[in-house]
């Protein structure tokens, strides 16, 4: 069975979110074993200066880099990302029996990955080119995996 991975800097507080993501993470168990990690988001002042962000998303993506297990394929949500449509989402969940045993995707923090982090990615990914909330994000992501499930599947879920 297909490992997925969600790593992901901040913890969700909001109920709603937790809930959202709880059904969908019930949802995939049928399709691939889900792992949500969640990676603390380093501390910043309340202004913080570019150098104290980099430094801060530096840290995080030393701390996401060892969470990714060896030889997988590692999707990085970020604006400059390509947006995909569900069915070339679909395309990116690996067939039964291949070589590929762990996807993983990963969401930053308020402000992001580490431009390392997005470079070592095998795909970058964006949901839009509008802002949303990374916890929100979070649900579209795990809503939008297991819509490619469905659809690989050849469920009418997709419509």
């Amino acid at each position: 069975m297909l490992s997925v991975y969600l790593i992901c800097v901040g913890k969700l507080k909001e109920p709603f979110y937790k809930d959202a993501c709880a059904e969908y993470i019930k949802r995939l168990s049928a399709y691939c074993k889900l792992t949500l990690v969640e990676i603390p988001e380093v501390k910043l002042s309340k202004d913080p200066t570019l150098g104290e962000i980099t430094n801060a998303l530096a840290k995080e993506g030393d701390a996401i880099r060892q969470k990714i297990p060896p030889s997988a394929r590692v999707a990085a949500l970020c604006v400059e990302g390509r947006m995909r449509s569900s069915e070339e989402m679909a395309r990116m969940i690996p067939a039964q029996g291949s070589q590929d045993k762990h996807l993983v995707f990963l969401i930053g923090g308020s402000y992001g990955l580490h431009p390392s982090i997005k470079a070592e990615a095998s795909v970058q990914l964006s949901m839009s080119p509008m802002t949303f909330p990374h916890h929100l994000a979070r649900v579209m992501l795990l809503e939008q995996i297991y819509r490619a499930f469905k659809i690989n599947e050849g469920s009418s879920y997709h419509k």
